[in-house]
């Protein structure tokens, strides 16, 4: 048999311990809630880093078609650059062929129709390549497109247009590969005026 005072004891003990295990309880209840916020913190945080990684992996694959497509678009740039220049040989060629000449002589007939047929297959060619033939005689002079080689007086076209196209330039698809070199109009100088009064 237990004595009234140790009852007591044991009485007073009990609540005791209820409380420490309700504090205990509580104790690992908020360490559960608080792992549980840092575990949404990191799952945020990774899921953010996952998705900007897939963004990213995504504009690098972008990114490498769209230079792929411009590789391939533009990968005869430097071959059509130099074709550019034996169209303008052929042309100026032609060019120097008189056309009396050319219905005289049966020789400089057959080469300048040969020079002709020539000329057309490879700007046919550049065609089909996307290679233009710039030739703006006549048209507003565009530093975009054009290259200025010397200013002409003249009154009868407006100042800046083309009167001369010294060698025609060509663009593949957007891009200039060879700038048309031109005579641009300019305004004629006032004449001075001379002073009458010394």
């Amino acid at each position: 048999m237990t004595s009234p005072k140790t009852q007591e004891k044991d009485a007073a003990a009990e609540p005791a311990k209820e409380n420490a295990a309700v504090s205990a309880e509580a104790s690992e209840e908020s360490q559960t809630r608080e792992r549980i916020l840092q575990l949404e913190e990191e799952a945020s945080r990774l899921r953010d880093q996952w998705l900007r990684a897939v963004a990213e992996t995504e504009n690098v694959r972008k990114r490498s078609q769209r230079d792929q497509e411009e590789t391939a678009r533009y990968a005869v740039a430097s071959f059509a650059r130099d074709m550019a220049g034996v169209v303008e040989n052929l042309k100026r060629a032609l060019g120097n062929i008189p056309a009396d000449a050319r219905g005289g002589d049966g020789l400089l007939k057959t080469m300048a129709e040969g020079l002709d047929l020539t000329q057309r297959e490879i700007l046919s060619v550049f065609g089909k390549y996307g290679i233009k033939r710039v030739d703006p005689e006549g048209q507003k002079f565009d530093h975009n497109l054009h290259q200025a080689v010397v200013q002409v007086e003249r009154g009868d076209v407006a100042p800046g247009t083309v009167v001369q196209v010294v060698q025609a330039g060509y663009v593949l698809h957007d891009r200039l590969l060879m700038p048309a070199m031109v005579a641009v109009a300019k305004a004629p100088d006032a004449p001075e005026k001379i002073d009458e009064t010394a």
